[in-house]
């Protein structure tokens, strides 16, 4: 059985690391982030890949950064036959990644060459994609940019978010890489190279990508929140304090309001107007140092401070 090293962090990688060990593949080591400080608390805390290898008795490299690190030599000494990464979240050198026999892949969650980089979930979902899917790609020194060995797409349907479509786009890949092994292990796979004048790009969502556009339409501002739901979220300002907004739609009415006001309140929504004369319903918020709530209860509570011709802050964007 082939020797592999697997690389991943988050909730994502897991299915995928745990499909290879039932299919009896031989998992030599697992790399993964180093703990880091989460909550209020900053408790530090394991990957869900780290608790997934010690659950089943692996052994677990984190190296602060790869390149050039002792673990980086360990690894290459174990000669392993292919390298296998899902959501890492580091760049491998080139020394690494020509290690194995076999090379080194990657089970990206997009269709490439869209969305290439750290965040093609939530892009996808933010520019209305109607379907995304998952890649497996050769690894190369160029971000997501090796030949592709494997391709499958799902829809995104309007119920989805990154939550769910993190879970779904989990199990296709796993499946999909158990599927492509046997053929890739025997050489039966004609690699395709990626389009480059094709390419489209999604980094890592930055903090003021967060905040809400009122000018945009609501259409792209619901594909926005649940494009950030239910990380990192987005939010509007309001006297300088944020406001999560969890969810809402855009619904088929007209406004002659600026953009930012909400123009109208019902029991169980505020309606906000948005670019375009468009109109959307926020129906979840959270309320600086509140916990998430529905609109109904958050218009119900003594503490509501938005009413009907309340403008969200709109400067600086």
């Amino acid at each position: 059985m082939k020797k592999i090293i697997f690389m991943g962090t988050p909730e994502f990688s897991v299915p995928i690391l745990e499909a290879l060990l039932q299919h009896g593949y031989d998992v030599i080591a697992v790399v993964t982030q180093p703990d880091r400080p989460v909550g209020r608390k900053k408790i530090l805390t394991p990957s869900p890949v780290k608790e997934a290898a010690l659950r089943h008795g692996l052994p677990v490299y984190q190296p602060e950064k790869i390149s050039g690190s002792p673990e980086m030599d360990e690894l290459i000494a174990l000669k392993p036959d292919l390298i296998v990464t899902a959501a890492y979240g580091q760049f491998l050198p080139v020394k690494l990644l020509n290690t194995p026999r076999f090379r080194s892949i990657n089970v990206h969650a997009s269709l490439l060459p869209k969305y290439r980089g750290g965040a093609p979930v939530h892009y996808a979902i933010i520019n209305g994609e109607k379907e995304t899917g998952v890649s497996i790609m050769y690894m190369e020194k160029k971000m997501d940019a090796g030949a592709v060995l494997a391709q499958k797409a799902i829809p995104i349907t309007e119920a989805d978010d990154v939550g769910t479509m993190f879970l779904k786009l989990s199990d296709l890949g796993k499946n999909l890489l158990i599927e492509t092994l046997p053929d890739f292990f025997q050489d039966k796979l004609v690699p395709q190279e990626q389009d480059e004048s094709a390419a489209t790009f999604s980094p890592n969502i930055k903090r003021e990508e967060e905040r809400i556009d009122w000018s945009k339409t609501a259409a792209q501002v619901a594909c926005q929140v649940r494009g950030m739901r239910p990380w990192p979220v987005a939010h509007t300002l309001l006297g300088g304090q944020r406001i999560k907004v969890w969810a809402g739609q855009a619904v088929e009415t007209s406004t002659t309001d600026e953009p930012g006001t909400v123009f109208a309140t019902d029991k169980e929504a505020l309606y906000v107007a948005c670019g375009a004369g468009t109109v959307f319903k926020m129906t979840e918020l959270q309320p600086a140092g509140k916990k998430r709530m529905s609109a109904a209860d958050y218009l119900r509570g003594s503490a509501c401070e938005i009413q009907e011709g309340t403008r969200f802050d709109t400067d600086g964007q």
